[in-house]
């Protein structure tokens, strides 16, 4: 139960709602698995977009260096459970203590760091194609290996946990133990959950042919489907791409290509679900949860009570914000409805075109200056440097994403760029998240990670720096009314439908205590929070009930979605306190991103003046959104 990032791959920071899924064709073969560690830009709408020089890992999957470090994890995994297994209550005791302890600390670390590179680099290079065998072979034999590994290594959290409350507090008085004080403060928060050590021994190897088969076995289910559209066989990605089309004809057709393609899956993607709600229910089980999401929030390190609160005043607004916006949007189609494949239709009033990649470039670089230029100077290292992967590519991963990697390296970028406004806010998002994985980084590999609610908070404050930016530039009417509509629907995405989200997965997970759920059922599910979510103006057509198979978060993080709401109810309140008063704000903001992992929330927020346990906290973040629908409406 020990967190760290052993064993870490590429799995995202996603927003599903608007950072779409993959567009995967045929696999290239071993020659282009070789070549992804260094790519050159490639030409896509609006230009040259650059492809992520992976190097910095490894230089291919080849590479001499993954055996050595294979090898070499292999060798230290075992020396390090010869030297400590057993001794660590006893000799954490003893004088001197503290320094020994200090010292197995050290060692963890660097090995955790070590197994980081490579499982990132796995990671990256399988999102990069996860359709070609070689690559596909290459991603299973090193996550098998980090696994068989890190067993050795189970013991150490565990025995950690296990030592007297007053010993290891004497222990952490020794300043190199006490260093790692809040990695182990944080660590023994798990205890209550923890298992006798050969069950989790046991729980930690068949990961690898439970939970963990089932993700890839959705990753490249998803890949390999096909759409017909117009006589041609497209993805998922650019299927997806078409639903935010001008042409009402192409919108309509995606959708109704999307609801064939998943009802001839239907089967595989609910035993899948069902696979992995029932292999969670057994963890909780056996670990003592008691909630369905309580695994998630002691992750989070947030308390239940808060989420439930953030959950109670999203839905309760529903009326006011997407309900609303809706009716709007249906209104400026000249329509009383609008059909749910033109949800996230370009508006009448718009800009039309497409965003070159250096357009996109400035605005987000020009934006993150304007707060802060160090937090520009970060964000252009992922330009400079080669650490995005920009273009749409057969076989790439879905959406976007911004993986932190290991500290003795450096975070790397995912995107789908294709020119829309929607895409230079995901990039904004994207560089949100790699900011502060550089500068929490500087913790070192266990104390760098940071719980997903206060991840997406710089995510989506990187998002509203760059909207503020171009509203301010903004003086046309209507253009001022396309960038409000167009944060308004971004906002409704990551609160509003994050939530429905997280209400689908609370029902699938609770019924399926009680049996399998058929893929009707799911559907049936997954509409009625759809419709309690979307409201009366959008008019959901048969076909919709599957929507729910593409979805990577219910996959690969059970109830990660409130997250984004977390965060972007917890960004517009901090907005707020950066305009009212900016002097000093950019440097207390780079600290609470720079402390990663080594402070609670609610600590971190104190400089703000800001208490997410204070019931009137969520709404007044939801009122941002709602001040601006209110303006949209005064446009009318």
């Amino acid at each position: 139960m020990t967190k760290s990032a052993i064993a870490r791959t590429a799995k995202p920071s996603r927003k599903t709602a608007s950072r779409k899924t993959v567009s995967r064709e045929a696999a290239p073969g071993k020659k282009a698995a070789r070549k992804a560690a260094s790519k050159s830009p490639t030409k896509s709408p609006g230009g040259k977009l650059p492809e992520w020089n992976l190097a910095d890992l490894y230089t291919a999957i080849d590479a001499p260096e993954i055996t050595r470090d294979l090898d070499r994890i292999d060798t230290e995994c075992a020396a390090f459970e010869a030297d400590y297994k057993g001794k660590l209550a006893e000799e954490t005791a003893k004088p001197g203590g503290g320094a020994w302890l200090a010292g197995a600390v050290k060692r963890y670390e660097a090995i955790d760091d070590l197994a980081g590179r490579l499982g990132s680099y796995a990671g990256l290079v399988h999102a990069g194609d996860s359709v070609d065998p070689a690559i596909s072979k290459f991603y299973g034999d090193v996550s098998e290996r980090i696994t068989a590994a890190s067993v050795h290594l189970l013991f150490f959290g565990l025995e950690l946990n296990r030592i007297d409350d007053g010993v290891i507090e004497q222990a952490m008085q020794t300043p190199e133990l006490g260093h790692y004080r809040p990695w182990i403060e944080d660590s023994r928060k798990d205890k209550p959950y923890q298992l006798e050590d050969r069950v989790e021994q046991l729980f930690h190897e068949k990961s690898q042919t439970g939970y963990g088969a089932f993700n890839r076995l959705f990753d490249q289910t998803i890949a390999g489907l096909r759409f017909k559209l117009g006589g041609k066989e497209l993805a998922i990605e650019p299927t997806l791409t078409m639903l935010q089309d001008r042409a009402p004809a192409k919108r309509k057709a995606a959708g109704q290509a999307l609801a064939k393609t998943f009802k001839a899956n239907e089967r595989t993607f609910a035993l899948i679900t069902n696979t992995l709600a029932k292999d969670k229910e057994i963890s909780d089980r056996w670990r003592g949860f008691q909630d369905i999401a309580d695994s998630r929030h002691l992750n989070n390190r947030v308390e239940r009570e808060v989420v439930d609160a953030l959950v109670s005043s999203v839905r309760s607004a529903y009326p006011r914000l997407s309900h609303r916006y809706y009716q709007l949007k249906a209104k400026w189609f000249g329509k009383k409805k609008l059909a749910h494949w033109d949800r996230n239709a370009p508006l009448p009033f718009a800009p039309t075109g497409t965003i070159p990649w250096s357009d996109a470039q400035d605005m987000v670089l020009t934006a993150y200056g304007a707060f802060s230029p160090d937090m520009a100077n970060i964000a252009k290292r992922f330009f400079t440097d080669r650490w995005i992967d920009a273009p749409v590519r057969p076989g790439k991963a879905p959406g976007a994403f911004s993986h932190p990697t290991t500290p003795s390296a450096h975070p790397y970028v995912l995107m789908n760029y294709q020119g829309k406004p929607r895409d230079v806010m995901t990039l904004a998002h994207e560089l949100g998240h790699g900011v502060h994985q550089v500068l929490a980084a500087r913790n070192g590999a266990l104390m760098a990670p940071t719980p997903l609610t206060l991840a997406e908070t710089a995510s989506v404050f990187g998002e509203m720096l760059t909207f503020k930016r171009l509203l301010s530039q903004t003086r046309s009417a209507k253009q001022r009314q396309a960038l409000l509509a167009g944060k308004v629907e971004d906002m409704i995405n990551t609160v509003v439908r994050q939530i429905a989200f997280y209400s689908f997965e609370r029902a699938v997970h609770t019924e399926r205590r009680h049996g399998e759920l058929t893929a009707q059922r799911l559907g049936e599910l997954w509409l009625s929070v759809q419709t309690e979510s979307l409201g009366p103006a959008i008019e959901i057509k048969p076909g919709y009930e599957n929507f729910w198979m593409y979805i990577p978060h219910f996959i690969h993080s059970p109830f990660y979605v409130y997250a984004y709401a977390f965060g972007d109810c917890l960004v517009n309140s901090l907005y707020a306190v950066y305009e009212n008063a900016q002097e000093g704000f950019a440097e207390r903001y780079l600290a609470m991103l720079a402390a990663g992992g080594t402070k609670h929330y609610s600590e971190l927020l104190k400089p703000f003046g800001l208490d997410a346990k204070d019931p009137a906290f969520w709404d007044g973040g939801l009122s941002v959104i709602s001040g601006m629908i209110d303006e949209l409406e005064a446009m009318e």
